[in-house]
C-alpha cells in the first residue's frame, strides 16, 4: 500500500474535488387537499447504526429531528442489495415478481441480460405497477431525484415511462459524486446530460432538484417525491470541509467505536442489552501498523462525511417544506436500501486511500469490511447476506397531521419493503389495480399498510416474510428466522427476539420449526419464480 500522510492527502483531494388513465384509481380525487404529500427518502448502503437516533456518532441532527417527530422501526427488512430492494420498494412485490431477482441491467451490456428467465431479466416488467403509477392515477404529482437502478438500456424502462412526471439523477447503480459522466452520467427527464460544471456534488444536486420540482408545481394537488440518494455508497467522495470535521475521530479504532455505538443503542431502546455483538471477522485494531490505522481511520472519516452531507441535505428539504407550510401534512419515510457494504470483503476495501475523491472513479475506494461491521452494530454480516446485518435498516415514519401524539416512539413490529406501497395507497385513499399497462394483469400486492402499527405497537401485519438473493435465503415467522448463506448447504435457525445478532443456531434443538419454515420458504420460492435462475437450469 502506498504510504501517504493524512495532511497531504487532504490537500490533494481538495484539488480533485474542484476539478472535478385507469378507472380503478378514480376515487377520492375531490379530497385531494386533505391527503398528505408523500416523501420517500432512501439512502444507499448505510449501516443500521450509522445515524444518531439509532446510536451512531455521526452527527445527523436533521434525520434525528425526523425521528423526534416520528416513529422509529427497529425490525424493517429490505432485500440486502440495491436493485432488488428498489424493485420491491417501487412495486410492492417481491423483487423476482417484478423482474429483478438479482441485479439490474448495466448500461450498454445487453448480452448480460440475454437468455435470462423473466424473474431475472434485470428491469421492471409490465405485470407490476410502480408507486408513481399508482399515485399519479390518484391525482398526485410524481417526482424523483437520485439513483434509479431499475433498467437503463431502453428508454421505456426509465422513470418517466414508469409513472414519474419529473426525474433528475443517475440511471445506473453507481457514479462519481463529483463528475457523473459517460454511461454513468446524469439524466434530466428523458435527456442525458453533459458532465456537470464544477463545483458539483450529487447529494446536493439531488436535493436541489427535488425542491425545484416541488417549487415549479402550479396547483395544490398533493405530490409524491422519491429522493434516492447514492450516499454513502462507494466510492469515498466527500467535500473536503466535511471530511475535515471527522479526521482523527476514528483513530480510536473499530472495537471502541462499535462498543460506544452498542451502549448508545441499548440506552435508546433500539436493541436489547442481552444481545451479544455479532462475531468479529477481522484483525484487532491494535494488530495494525500505524500507517494501516491512519489509512483505515481516514476511510471511515470520508464515509462519515458522506452521511453527514446527506443529513444536512435532508434538513434542507425539511426546512423548505416547513417554510412553505407543507411539512405537517407530509408523510415522510426514511430508510436504507440494504445493510452496510463490506465490498470487496477485505479489511482495506477497494484500492488505496490516495484514490479518495478521484473524480473519474465510480467505484474506488471503499471503507472495508471492519467498518461495515461497525456500521451494522450489533448485527451479523452485511450487504448481500440474509443475516440481519444485510437485510435490516433503520426506518423512520413521520406524519405530524395524523401521528404527532406518537412522536419519538419506537416500534418493534416486523415490516418489509412491499408495506411501503401498501401504506402509501392507504394514506392516498386509492386502490391497487388488477390490470394496467393496456390490460396487462398485475401481480397482487404483497404488502400491508403500516399505519395500524403506529397506533398499535403490538399489531402483527405479517405471518411470514421471505427473501432470496444470490442463494442467500431467509424466512421470518414471529420471533423465528430460518436463514441459509450462499456458501453453506444447511439452513440455520435463530430466535430473533432473544438473539437478534444470530449467535446461537437452534436448528438441532427445534428441528420441527426449522423444517416447517424451510417448507414455507420453498413454497414461496416456487410461487415467486425464484427458480430457475438460468434457462439451462434443471
Amino acid at each position: 500500500m502506498q504510504v501517504i500522510k493524512r495532511s497531504h492527502l487532504l490537500h490533494s483531494i481538495s484539488g480533485l474535488a474542484v476539478i472535478a388513465a385507469n378507472p380503478a384509481f378514480a376515487q377520492n380525487k375531490e379530497n385531494k387537499n386533505e391527503r398528505p404529500n408523500i416523501v420517500l427518502i432512501m439512502v444507499d448502503d448505510m449501516g443500521y447504526s450509522d445515524i444518531g437516533c439509532f446510536g451512531g456518532e455521526i452527527p445527523t441532527p436533521n434525520i434525528d429531528r425526523l425521528a423526534e417527530k416520528g416513529v422509529r422501526y427497529t425490525q424493517f427488512y429490505n432485500t440486502a442489495r440495491s436493485c432488488p430492494t428498489r424493485a420491491s420498494l417501487m412495486t410492492g412485490l417481491y423483487p423476482h415478481q417484478a423482474g429483478i431477482g438479482e441485479m439490474t441491467e448495466e448500461p450498454g451490456n445487453k448480452k448480460e441480460t440475454q437468455n435470462r428467465p423473466p424473474a431475472y431479466q434485470g428491469y421492471l416488467n409490465r405485470n407490476c405497477v410502480t408507486i408513481a403509477e399508482v399515485l399519479k392515477e390518484a391525482g398526485y404529482h410524481t417526482y424523483m431525484t437520485g439513483k434509479w437502478h431499475l433498467g437503463t438500456q431502453e428508454q421505456s424502462r426509465w422513470p418517466l415511462q414508469r409513472g414519474f412526471d419529473r426525474f433528475y439523477g443517475i440511471l445506473t447503480g453507481a457514479a462519481s459524486y463529483f463528475m457523473p459522466q459517460g454511461d454513468r452520467g446524469l439524466t434530466l427527464d428523458n435527456t442525458p446530460l453533459d458532465p456537470p460544471k464544477q463545483p458539483y456534488y450529487t447529494t446536493d444536486a439531488f436535493t436541489n432538484h427535488a425542491i425545484k420540482f416541488i417549487k415549479e408545481q402550479k396547483d395544490d394537488n398533493p405530490f409524491f417525491l422519491y429522493l434516492a440518494y447514492n450516499a454513502p455508497h462507494w466510492p469515498l467522495h466527500a467535500k473536503v470541509k466535511d471530511i475535515a470535521k471527522f479526521v482523527g475521530k476514528y483513530d480510536k479504532g473499530w472495537e471502541v467505536i462499535q462498543k460506544e455505538r452498542y451502549e448508545r443503542m441499548v440506552k435508546l431502546g433500539i436493541i436489547d442489552e442481552s444481545w451479544e455483538i455479532a462475531e468479529w471477522e477481522s484483525r484487532k485494531w491494535d494488530d495494525l501498523t500505524n500507517q494501516e490505522r491512519e489509512n483505515s481511520s481516514l476511510r471511515m472519516s470520508v464515509y462519515a462525511a458522506q452521511v453527514y452531507a446527506m443529513d444536512y441535505n435532508v434538513g434542507k428539504l425539511i426546512d423548505y417544506l416547513e417554510k412553505e407550510n407543507k411539512l405537517d401534512n407530509t408523510l415522510i419515510v426514511f430508510f436504507s436500501d440494504n445493510g452496510a457494504c463490506a465490498e470487496p470483503y477485505s479489511e482495506t476495501g477497494f484500492e488505496n486511500v490516495d484514490m479518495i475523491n478521484n473524480v473519474n472513479s465510480w467505484v474506488a475506494p471503499s471503507y472495508g469490511l471492519p467498518w461495515a461491521q461497525v456500521s451494522n452494530t450489533p448485527l451479523r454480516k452485511y450487504k448481500v447476506k440474509a443475516y440481519e446485518g444485510g437485510i435490516s435498516t433503520s426506518f423512520i415514519l413521520s406524519w405530524q397531521n395524523k401521528y404527532a401524539k406518537y412522536n419519538n416512539q419506537i416500534r418493534h413490529n416486523v415490516a418489509f419493503l412491499p408495506d411501503i406501497m401498501a401504506t402509501f395507497i392507504d394514506v392516498a385513499e386509492t386502490t391497487y389495480p388488477k390490470e394496467y399497462h393496456d390490460g396487462q394483469k398485475i401481480i397482487p400486492l404483497q404488502g400491508t399498510s403500516m399505519c395500524p402499527t403506529v397506533e398499535k405497537p403490538d399489531k402483527e401485519i405479517h405471518d411470514y416474510i421471505f427473501g432470496e438473493h444470490y442463494n442467500n435465503c431467509f424466512v421470518r415467522w414471529k420471533e423465528w428466522k430460518a436463514v441459509k448463506d450462499e456458501k453453506i448447504k444447511e439452513w440455520e435457525l435463530y430466535n430473533i427476539k432473544k438473539d437478534r445478532t444470530e449467535h446461537h443456531n437452534l436448528a438441532q434443538q427445534h428441528p420441527d420449526i426449522l423444517k416447517s419454515l424451510v417448507e414455507r420458504w420453498t413454497k414461496w420460492a416456487n410461487k415467486s419464480a425464484v427458480y430457475p435462475k438460468q434457462l439451462n437450469e434443471k
